[in-house]
């Protein structure tokens, strides 16, 4: 069962942000990194529309899901930044999403969350015991789990008045996507920047979706965020995401830049050069020659 709302006090971003960068280190490589992420994080909020207001010209809501990992951490982190600059209009609120997983430190992102002084909620409610009760030991936790969260999620943001959920997935987990769905799915397919969910009520954005795994990795790592590990789908030996992972990994090793020209290749498709006669009118093609007759 869900908990009521936690909602505490904001603080604005000119207050929240020392707190973030308390452990930020003062080489030139950390404010390059920082000014890379967050030049990477406006150029997906711009580039593919997040931050309209709506129709009535009031900034949007937006509900930014930690999971305690290192992409959410970096989001939150990213959207105050931008908010301090006057680069973000849209309104946030953070949202945690207690599993019920045995062993999970719930005073972690409370914590971190008040000591910001960020807007906030935490829910909780138990898919561990559905997930683990309804999918066989030998398969994978990830597919079930996901879309139990993302309806929690939904509720939540419908609850607290907002236009979209904000997810903290990357430019190589738009990747491993692709390929998972390539050798898998029998699909062209990844994780869009920006849709709308079903039900056409909520947008489902994605602003680091420009930005590279590593870079993230070290931003977190430098401002020594409280990370909380998932031991549900990680501790599952051969998933096919971490096995795209490794595979993506040798390439950029013998190949650096692969990574990159993969992913520019998810933002130029030619469908004409594809086999999808659903997105392509292959059968009524007429040549000039055709034209002509």
């Amino acid at each position: 069962m869900a908990d009521g709302p936690v909602i505490e006090n904001s603080g604005d971003a000119a207050g929240v942000l020392p707190r973030i960068y308390s452990h930020a280190p003062s080489s030139v490589s950390f404010k390059k990194l920082r000014k890379r992420l967050l030049r990477q994080t406006q150029e997906a909020i711009a580039r593919y529309g997040m931050d309209k207001p709506r129709a009535d010209g009031v900034p949007q809501n937006w509900l930014v899901c930690l999971s305690g990992g290192k992409d959410s951490y970096t989001l939150l982190a990213a959207l105050m930044d931008l908010k301090w600059q006057g680069a973000l209009k849209a309104e946030l609120i953070a949202c945690n999403l207690d599993q019920g997983q045995p062993g999970f430190p719930k005073h972690i992102l409370p914590d971190y969350l008040n000591n910001l002084g960020v807007e906030h909620r935490i829910v909780t409610e138990d898919t561990y015991s559905i997930v683990t009760d309804k999918v066989p030991e030998n398969k994978t936790y990830c597919s079930l789990c996901s879309r139990l969260r993302r309806g929690i999620l939904y509720r939540v943001a419908r609850e607290e008045k907002c236009d979209a959920i904000v997810l903290g997935h990357h430019r190589d987990d738009a990747l491993e996507t692709f390929m998972m769905n390539l050798f898998h799915g029998g699909r062209l397919a990844s994780m869009p920047p920006k849709l709308v969910n079903d039900e056409g009520d909520l947008f489902v954005l994605r602003p680091l979706i420009l930005c590279a795994e590593d870079d993230i990795e070290k931003f977190s790592t430098a401002l020594k965020f409280p990370i909380i590990p998932c031991n549900l789908c990680g501790s599952q030996e051969g998933l096919q995401r971490e096995a795209m992972k490794q595979m993506l990994n040798d390439w950029e090793q013998k190949r650096p830049g692969r990574r990159e020209v993969m992913f520019r290749a998810l933002q130029n498709v030619r469908s004409s050069h594809l086999a999808d006669e659903r997105i392509w009118d292959f059968e009524n093609l007429v040549s000039k020659a055709g034209d002509a007759q």
